[in-house]
């Protein structure tokens, strides 16, 4: 694992997973607007160096280049982060990326990596680095999700919506067992968000097709994370327009959302 090391301090410092670009960066950001010391980390060392160099005139910074797709790497990011003598007193889960194509149109291999990152390291993080963040009396974990994992699943994206959905029941979780320990745990569920999320799987041609209302910016996005992890909420569902989808779902038919969801979702398959 490559690392760059500065000043070991004892700060409680908030570790943000796939910090390298996207939502990640701008929560990355917004932490150090608000004086809270960070670790950044993700699997490309260069532009993590990069967004730390911008932060650290404002915040103590720490890197540590990580690929959470190896099942040994969790383990060996919190060994490292203590190895560093810092504590972490807020565990954003942000990491993560989409396959896409129907669920045969890739091997194994690719999904397993994709289900190592978005739910094997999630889940192993959060347990190895909850106890220090409980001891903290003001502990948060912002997960961030999807409005995909509350809504029907799509044509297109097989284990997206599931291990999205994942991250939501594990926050509702999470936060009704530390709840009283001081530990606020949120899910983030955004929508279409300005990021390279769709330039990496391919797919920017065919989302640059939708209207620009759906769209929301990352930095907002990461604003309202922060905000309702501040704030105690458990499910934050950023833009009115994700509200209305999210509360629609509540209201119609399974039957008529899976299949408006399976119409539309096809449009943007990329295979």
């Amino acid at each position: 694992m490559t690392s760059t090391l500065v000043a070991p301090s004892r700060h409680e410092y908030a570790l943000v997973t796939g910090a390298s670009s996207g939502i990640g960066a701008e929560i990355a950001r917004e932490y150090a607007r608000r004086g809270v010391p960070l670790i950044l980390t993700a699997r490309r060392i260069n532009r993590l160096e990069t967004l730390a160099a911008e932060l650290r005139a404002q915040v103590p910074v720490e890197v540590i280049a990580a690929d959470l797709a190896q099942t040994e790497v969790p383990q060996q990011l919190v060994d490292e982060i203590a190895r560093r003598g810092l504590a972490v007193r807020i565990f954003v889960n942000n990491a993560g990326y989409g396959v896409p194509g129907r669920y045969l149109v890739n091997d194994w291999a690719t999904h397993q990596a994709f289900l190592n990152v978005m739910i094997g390291a999630v889940s192993e993080l959060t347990y190895r680095l909850l106890p220090q963040i409980r001891a903290s009396g003001n502990g948060r974990i912002l997960n961030v999700a999807s409005v995909a994992g509350l809504v029907p699943g799509a044509d297109g994206q097989t284990l997206y919506a599931p291990v999205k959905a994942y991250m939501v029941k594990m926050s509702e979780s999470l936060h009704l067992e530390y709840q009283a320990d001081g530990v606020h745990v949120t899910a983030l569920c955004p929508g279409f968000t300005r990021s390279e999320f769709h330039d990496v799987t391919g797919t920017r041609g065919m989302m640059d097709k939708l209207p620009k209302l759906i769209w929301l910016q990352a930095d907002a996005v990461a604003r309202a994370g922060i905000d309702a992890a501040e704030r105690g909420q458990v499910l934050s569902v950023p833009g009115w327009q994700y509200k209305a989808v999210y509360w629609l779902t509540k209201l119609l038919p399974e039957s008529l959302l899976l299949a408006v969801m399976g119409r539309n979702s096809r449009k943007f398959r990329k295979v």
